[in-house]
């Protein structure tokens, strides 16, 4: 596991074990994850997503607390993964992070309670699955847009974006600030993201 710039945002590049009948890989192990971060990853729900080319999805957050841990990984084509830092109060308030997640590196992404989430569909049928810490709560779920231009997020060119109508509709960041809507900030080592 490999620390993002953000506080509470992890890689994890797994080891890939090849032969004549194909690949295989342990993509979530509890324990590592613990050691690495500090946090355990309960499991309330799994869910799995296949998006056209152009697909975007977020920058999505819920309530904190409890908030939602998300643990991220593309089985099936490609996505570019945004994490990005929405808690007021923050070093790095408004600051995200792209990482490529693909069917070849089989990378994943841990993100904590309280950061927000986005990816972008780079190929046709991309299958992105997620483990996630709290179950979906429809009135705990917030968004920001995607394409706001004070986050500023460089999303790959070459691909016409294609939001859902709730996305489309969704706060900018300051919007967001100002409607009370995003999580506070505390550190890592506080029994609250704990």
């Amino acid at each position: 596991m490999d620390r993002l710039g953000i506080d509470g945002a992890w890689l994890h590049t797994p080891q890939i074990h090849h032969d004549h009948r194909g690949d295989f890989l342990e993509w979530f192990q509890g324990d590592p994850l613990r050691k690495a971060t500090g946090r355990t990853m309960p499991l309330a729900q799994a869910n799995c997503s296949v998006s056209r080319k152009g697909a975007l999805r977020g920058i999505h957050f819920a309530d904190f607390p409890p908030g939602q841990a998300k643990y991220v990984t593309c089985v099936s084509g490609s996505v570019y993964d945004v994490v990005v830092d929405i808690r007021v109060g923050s070093p790095t308030f408004g600051r995200w992070e792209g990482v490529v997640l693909d069917d070849v590196s089989r990378r994943a992404v841990y993100l904590a309670e309280g950061l927000g989430h986005a990816f972008l569909a780079l190929t046709e049928g991309a299958v992105v699955v997620y483990l996630c810490s709290q179950p979906y709560t429809p009135g705990r779920e917030h968004g920001v847009h995607p394409l706001d231009p004070e986050v500023g997020i460089a999303w790959p060119g070459g691909v016409e974006p294609v939001l859902s109508e709730k996305d489309a509709a969704a706060p900018t960041l300051a919007e967001a600030l100002r409607a009370g809507l995003l999580p506070r900030y505390a550190p890592e080592h506080s029994p609250e993201l704990a």
